[in-house]
């Protein structure tokens, strides 16, 4: 017979809850403001108004080798069904490589259009703020679990939703580099249910896609300025 002793079983629990302490303490801030500099994390920029009520934001960074004149065709044509979003193929472009080239005809992009999330074009971004070789702030608004695509402009928030933007900001840095700082932000609900999803899910597979996108921005962005 085996013997049970009081309070086993809650162990695992206590374990968990202590990893995700130490999580929040000391690895979450890093997840959050990945390549920052010091005053990046916290700088106002374009596109932070339209979800004045985020419950989070992240902000991360690189510098690319080329001004922001060429840096920006790479981020003008992004999208399924255009471009890609030069991150993992697999996961986010249906597993078509994303663009090697600057290709013309993606080059356009006009306020309020659509560019595909899902190579089925059933979700999409909208193009919130355009500033031509400056910024690039995409929202997406889904309701859940369905994923349906919605406009909080023309029909009410559902009971369950997510409602985010992608913002890339370019800022010229000397020596004809650009700084590129990514922001996301949004607001979920319910919100006891997303924040778990948010921290131990959404937060991390940001970081490893985004990392990945500015490692191939770099390589696209290095080989067009050779």
């Amino acid at each position: 017979m085996s013997e049970h002793r009081p309070g086993a079983g809650r162990r695992p629990l206590g374990v968990a809850a202590v990893m995700l302490t130490l999580y929040a303490v000391f690895l979450r801030p890093r997840v959050l403001t990945w390549g920052t500099a010091y005053d990046e994390a916290d700088r106002s920029l374009p596109g932070d108004g339209l979800i004045p009520d985020a419950d989070g934001t992240s902000t991360m960074a690189t510098t690319l080798p080329a001004p922001p004149e060429e840096v920006w065709p790479w981020l003008a044509q992004m999208g399924c069904n255009r471009g890609g979003w030069y991150s993992w193929d697999r996961l986010d472009n249906g597993g078509r490589p994303s663009a090697e080239r600057i290709v013309p005809a993606w080059q356009r992009l006009e306020q309020d259009q659509h560019l595909d999330a899902v190579p089925s074009g059933d979700a999409w971004f909208t193009v919130a703020v355009l500033e031509p070789e400056r910024t690039l702030v995409l929202r997406s608004q889904t309701e859940l679990p369905s994923g349906r695509p919605f406009d909080a402009r023309y029909e009410p928030l559902p009971k369950a939703y997510i409602d985010s933007i992608w913002g890339f900001h370019l800022r010229p840095e000397p020596g004809g580099r650009t700084r590129l700082i990514v922001r996301a932000s949004g607001r979920s609900r319910p919100r006891p249910l997303t924040r778990t999803m948010d921290m131990l899910f959404w937060e991390p597979a940001h970081l490893i896609m985004q990392t990945r996108q500015f490692r191939n921005l770099r390589t696209r962005v290095s080989a067009t300025a050779a």
